[in-house]
Formats: C-alpha cells, sequence, structure tokens
C-alpha cells in the first residue's frame, strides 16, 4: 500500500473529528471567497456605471439618494426639478458642461425602470442596438437586453407602463397610449440592461393622459405647462477646471436643486459597506485560524494514539521522512477538501445572491468556478494545512522504535 492510499484510509479513520475540522475550515473559506466575489462584482458594476459622469443634478434631499436613483436605479427619486431651472445647463454651448443628459423617472414595466430621456443617453454609456432603432416619436421605446429577455419582449411588442417604481397591477396606466418596443440594446453590463428607454416627451404625456379627466380640462393644460425632469447627468468639459470643480456648491447654496458628485458618494458607500464587510472577513479569518488549530490538534491527538503503528512502519522498512510525509499528506488532504468543499458554498451563496439582487432590484451577478480568488484561496488552504501538520510530522520523524515498541 503506498504512501497516499494509507493517508487517505487514516485521514477517515476518525470520521467526526474529521467532519467537525472540515465544516469550519470550508465554512471560513467559503464566507471570505463570498466575501470577495460579491465585493468585486459590485464594485465593478457600481464602477462600470459611473460612465464618466461627474455630476448629478435634482430635487433637494440626500445626494447618496439622488446618485443611487439616477445613476444606479437602487432608490426612489429626491422628487422633480422644472425643466426652466436646468435648462441652461442642456445649452450644447455651455462653456463648462460637454453633455448633460436628462432623466425622467417614476414608471415602471413589470419592476423594470421607465427612463424618458433623449438620445445623448445612448453615447453616454456607450450603448449599441442589437435589433430595430431608436425611438423616432412619443410611445416608442427602446429595451435594455436584461429586461427584454426577463419579460419576453419583441420588437413590435406593447406594454403599458405602471406608475412608481414597483409592479402593482392596480398602478398601470392602461388610460393611456400604449408603449411600442421599437429597438433592444446589444448587452453592456450596465444599468441600461435592465431599463426601458425612452423620448422624454413620452413621460411627459403619459402623465398628461394619466392626469386627464375629461370633467377637468384645466388639469391637462396646468400639468403641460408644468414640465419637469427629475435629475441631469453631467459630464464635464475639463475636470480640473476650477469653475467646474466650484458648480456643485454653488447650485447648493444658491438654488432650489442639489448637485451631487458621484465619485464621492460613491466612496462614502464603500466607506460604510467596508466596515461590515471587513468585520465578516475578521470572522472569517477566525474561524479559519479555529479550524487550522482543529487540524492541529485532531493530528497530534491520532499521532500519540498511533505511535505503535507507525514504530510497526518503521520495522517494516518505511523511512522516517515517509513516516513524516504520511502526517502532512493527513493534513493536506483536510485542508484541500476544506478548500473545494468551501467554493462550493461560496458558490452557492453567490447564486442565491444574485437571485435576491436580480429579484428585488434586476442586478444579475455570476462567476466562472475558477478565478484568481478561488485559486489564491486553495494556496493558502495547503499552506495552512501544511503548518498544522508540520510539528505532528516532526514529532513522527523523532519517533524512537524501540522505545515505542517496548511500551516506553
Amino acid at each position: 500500500m503506498n504512501i497516499f492510499t494509507l493517508s487517505w484510509k487514516n485521514f477517515f479513520s476518525k470520521p467526526l473529528n474529521v467532519i467537525l475540522s472540515l465544516l469550519l475550515f470550508s465554512f471560513g473559506i467559503g464566507l471570505i471567497l463570498l466575501l470577495l466575489r460579491l465585493s468585486e462584482q459590485i464594485q465593478t458594476r457600481f464602477e462600470k456605471n459611473l460612465a464618466n459622469i461627474d455630476l448629478v443634478i435634482g430635487a433637494k434631499g440626500s445626494p447618496l439618494q439622488l446618485v443611487l436613483s439616477s445613476m444606479y436605479h437602487l432608490d426612489s427619486p429626491t422628487g422633480n426639478i422644472k425643466l426652466n431651472e436646468v435648462r441652461a445647463f442642456m445649452n450644447p454651448k455651455h462653456p463648462l458642461i460637454a453633455k448633460a443628459v436628462p432623466l425622467l423617472l417614476g414608471d415602471n414595466v413589470k419592476g423594470y425602470r421607465i427612463v424618458g430621456t433623449d438620445t445623448s443617453f445612448m453615447s453616454l454609456y456607450e450603448l449599441k442596438l442589437a435589433q430595430g432603432q431608436l425611438w423616432q416619436a412619443p410611445f416608442e421605446v427602446v429595451l435594455g437586453a436584461t429586461l427584454a429577455a426577463d419579460l419576453n419582449l419583441q420588437l413590435g411588442a406593447t406594454f403599458y407602463g405602471g406608475h412608481g417604481l414597483v409592479h402593482d397591477e392596480d398602478q398601470l396606466h392602461n388610460e393611456t397610449t400604449p408603449y411600442k418596443v421599437v429597438g433592444i440594446l446589444a448587452p453592456s453590463e450596465s444599468v441600461a440592461d435592465q431599463l426601458a428607454i425612452c423620448d422624454k416627451s413620452t413621460t411627459w404625456l403619459v402623465h398628461e393622459q394619466a392626469h386627464h379627466d375629461e370633467h377637468d380640462e384645466n388639469m391637462k393644460q396646468d400639468t403641460a405647462k408644468e414640465l419637469a425632469v427629475t435629475s441631469l447627468l453631467i459630464r464635464y468639459r475639463n475636470k480640473t477646471n476650477f469653475q467646474a470643480l466650484n458648480m456643485p456648491r454653488m447650485i447648493n447654496q444658491n438654488t432650489n436643486m442639489q448637485a451631487a458628485s458621484p465619485a464621492i458618494e460613491m466612496n462614502r458607500l464603500y466607506a460604510l459597506l467596508g466596515v461590515g464587510e471587513q468585520g465578516l472577513r475578521n470572522l472569517a479569518s477566525m474561524i479559519i485560524l479555529i479550524s487550522g488549530l482543529s487540524i492541529f490538534i485532531s493530528l497530534y491527538n491520532s499521532l500519540k494514539e498511533r505511535r505503535y503503528e507507525l514504530a510497526l512502519l518503521r520495522v517494516l522498512g518505511a523511512s522516517k521522512w515517509k513516516i513524516a510525509s504520511l502526517i502532512l499528506l493527513e493534513g493536506l488532504w483536510l485542508s484541500i477538501l476544506g478548500a473545494l468543499l468551501g467554493i462550493v458554498l461560496a458558490h452557492i451563496g453567490l447564486y442565491w445572491a444574485s437571485h435576491v439582487l436580480q429579484s428585488n432590484y434586476h442586478y444579475t451577478f455570476g462567476a466562472s468556478w475558477w478565478g484568481k480568488y478561488e485559486i489564491t484561496m486553495v494556496f493558502v488552504s495547503i499552506v495552512i494545512g501544511f503548518l498544522a501538520a508540520i510539528i505532528p510530522a516532526v514529532q513522527a520523524f523523532r519517533t524512537d522504535i524501540s522505545k515505542t515498541l517496548a511500551g516506553n
């Protein structure tokens, strides 16, 4: 029987101890790997959706809420602002602003958000059409790839939008003109994948029709007069220009609107999330260390019980190095199996988290089974298993045959 087969059989000689050590080790590895994977994908998505946007202008309120609702579509808008108040920022000849993209939010199609904007939104996120064309008239809409696939909407399909950001059959605008799908975007791995995008005039018309009462024509007229947008996405001509850098403060102090920097707000969010994430990483690291200690204790106790068996192996011709290698292999078996089980647990957790995010926020996360983090965790596991087994292996190497067989 070779050393690998023998170490494998010895490994399962005490299944309860092995299972406990294996579960502890795999849970720690799995938790750290899950946190690393989620953190990487969330940060990648957030950075992708920054789209080189320097400023978001909207109604007074929380600046983080303004950024999350306008750029990531993860929160409710802070309100609306009058079109006349932001018209100057939309001037193509503005000396400081290279691009100003208006957004009108507030409606949804089965939980996916409908965004009224203009064609500059396409270049902002570098979007490309997979099918059809851009909107040419009111109530024509272009769908993101994820939305179109999930709702099974094809070119030419029609649907009614619903009031609010959460799907509610009682809030459908079925008294208005239905939207017609004229284009479907190619996947972009940005927030646009989950949006229904139309011209801003469509959003105004939807709400004009929704508020129209045949007994009160004045309501229709007032609604048409008070055109509004939810927010404005700004990209500077020169990011280092002093006047551009001073623009947010001027807007916040001198207008009824607020200006928020996406980079600053997202850094604040990362800082808040980082505290909890670091705490979980520390907990997982402690679990791994405890499991490493458990491996050491298990091997050390096993060595004391198997001294006679190991001495017999020496008598049968096994060298000191072979005996020491036998103990090391047992530690490595435990660490490698723990790492593999941890990877499985991490990806189960990632699948569950992806399902939750998809259901609640329509964000999809996916990960290959093998990447840099998985390889790193296997390597770390092997090192921990080796270190946990090194002292028992040295003890086995120093076993005195004659004293052991004599019962001393």
